[in-house]
């Protein structure tokens, strides 16, 4: 669940997206990300051509969403996981939204504090 604006294209953008998904499926509790319509639409898709599954290489990472409206404006990054059930659900979206804006803080840190929304919408 990525979306791109006009300021969020680019390099820059992906490379920020694919760090704070891979941060926060990195976290103890956490199942996967969230893979959104698109996801589930582009995987089928590719399954169905290449005889494989998941998404194709190069796509980007799914549960993620980086937006700002300028460039001096700090990153908000919605973040939509699945838990694991033996897991408390708010030590894990408390643990991903810190592990993410360490993450994010050291890669860019002279930019304005990310906001982070993570939402737990599942349990396995």
């Amino acid at each position: 669940m990525t979306f791109d604006t006009a300021d969020t294209a680019g390099p820059a953008h992906a490379d920020l997206v694919e760090q704070a998904a891979a941060a926060a499926a990195g976290v103890s509790g956490v199942a996967f990300l969230r893979p959104g319509l698109a996801d589930r639409l582009r995987s089928v898709r590719h399954r169905a051509t290449n005889g494989t599954g998941g998404a194709p290489t190069g796509a980007p990472p799914a549960g993620v969403r980086m937006t700002r409206p300028d460039a001096d404006s700090p990153w908000h990054v919605e973040i939509h996981v699945v838990a694991l059930r033996e897991a408390r659900t708010v030590d894990v979206a408390r643990a991903v939204r810190v592990t993410v804006a360490r993450r994010l803080g050291a890669l860019s840190p002279p930019q304005p504090a990310p906001r982070i929304t993570v939402t737990v919408t599942g349990l396995v």
